[in-house]
């Protein structure tokens, strides 16, 4: 019975040593989670006899649990390294399906999909062309190499402070050409639907009228229709047109482009004391861009950055999360799988609900604490030993036994 019992312990402690070797080698394993081994002690049906109390006949391995806590947060050179500050899974696929990980080590294959070291795609919630991400389904994230589309300017801003001292040009007739027939001017850029950019001048004429001027435009040199009333009240404030806006004739750039109609605000304009000061010429066109960086905000959000300025929403990071995270089944590599024992996935967005958020340019660390790991080592050992000598002590007992005349 000793034997058994001392048996017992020692697969007992070799079990716990075993895991405790597992956590030490994977201290640097990125995204790594340490387990536990748990034990219970075994009573045989009956043991008690003569009534007795029961003595147990040994102790078994009864689980090796998984410690979900969160590991420490590295920061990296790529932008494509994720962590995840808090709960939550990655959600990754692959041909046989969803697996789960902490380790946000991603990056680009050839066909432009970002997926880990093992091949598997990372997953995302798809941008809508509205706005927003469909959170009804999973695509895989795919970087967009390609250039951003430029856009045609249609509509602009413009705010100036015309002087309130100004006196009619002296040549009446408006000629863009010539500085005596107007007031002022002020330049902007425009863009064509190719992207193609364009010169634009708003030259500012004050007429013999009170609180009136007119306002021109040329593009590359070329007027663009005729002059527009501007006018201001007495206390300097734009009235007319109503809301300011004024819209000029389409115009050919003569390059293959469509034809530019643009209207510009300038119900923000003034007229007061002083000289003419332009505050702000904003328009919304652009032209084409290439792909300059990869960037991901803390919510998972995914944008890609052009030349141009424009920031593009390729996908929103998918996260995952389980009832029972200590039930999932593992599969190496980090990884892990839906059980029965786990219960159903529950997808979501980071920061909302108990999801985490998401830290780019980081990776999460193991979460094995090296110190603790090292004691249980010690107290692992001196189980085993303690076993070895019951062993031993029992096998003096049995020869004594023998011995006896």
């Amino acid at each position: 019975m000793p034997f058994r019992v001392a048996l017992s312990g020692l697969n007992a402690a070799t079990s716990d040593l075993n895991v405790t070797a597992n956590n030490i080698a994977n201290s640097n394993t990125t995204g790594f989670k340490s387990s536990r081994a748990e034990f219970a002690d075994v009573f045989a049906a009956g043991s008690a006899g003569g009534g007795g109390a029961a003595i147990g006949n040994g102790v078994r391995l009864s689980n090796v649990s998984q410690q979900f806590t969160q590991g420490n947060i590295e920061f990296t050179d790529s932008g494509l390294d994720l962590a995840i500050n808090g709960q939550g899974f990655f959600t990754l696929r692959d041909g046989s399906g969803f697996v789960y990980t902490r380790n946000g080590s991603f990056s680009v294959d050839r066909d432009g999909y970002v997926v880990n070291a093992q091949n598997q795609r990372l997953e995302v919630y798809e941008s809508l062309a509205t706005g927003g991400f469909n959170t009804g389904s999973l695509v895989d994230l795919r970087l967009q190499t390609s250039q951003s589309m430029p856009s045609a300017t249609t509509f602009g801003e413009v705010v100036v402070n015309v002087p309130a001292s100004a006196t009619p040009p002296p040549v009446a007739t408006f000629d863009p050409t010539d500085p005596q027939s107007y007031t002022n001017s002020t330049s902007s850029v425009v863009y064509d639907s190719l992207g193609n950019l364009h010169q634009a001048t708003f030259f500012f004429v004050k007429t013999a009228n009170p609180n009136e001027w007119s306002v021109g435009l040329t593009v590359d040199g070329n007027q663009v229709g005729g002059l527009q009333t501007l006018q201001f009240s007495s206390a300097g404030v734009q009235t007319v047109p109503a809301g300011g806006n004024l819209a000029f004739p389409a115009y050919d750039p003569a390059n293959g482009a469509q034809p530019l109609t643009m209207t510009f605000d300038f119900g923000q304009a003034t007229q007061y004391g002083g000289s003419f000061a332009v505050s702000a010429l904003n328009q919304d066109g652009f032209s084409s861009g290439r792909l300059t960086s990869i960037d991901i905000s803390d919510t998972g959000v995914v944008f890609a950055r052009f030349t141009n300025g424009r920031a593009l929403e390729l996908g929103k990071v998918a996260l995952s999360n389980f009832p029972n995270a200590q039930g999932l089944r593992q599969l190496g590599e980090t990884a892990w799988g839906e059980s029965f024992a786990s219960g159903g996935v529950i997808q979501g967005e980071a920061g909302s609900a108990s999801f985490g958020l998401i830290q780019s340019g980081a990776l999460e660390g193991s979460n094995v604490d090296l110190t603790k790991e090292l004691v249980q080592m010690i107290t692992s050992q001196r189980a085993f030993q303690a076993n070895a000598q019951m062993i031993s002590t029992a096998d003096s007992i049995t020869q004594t036994i023998i011995n006896i005349r």
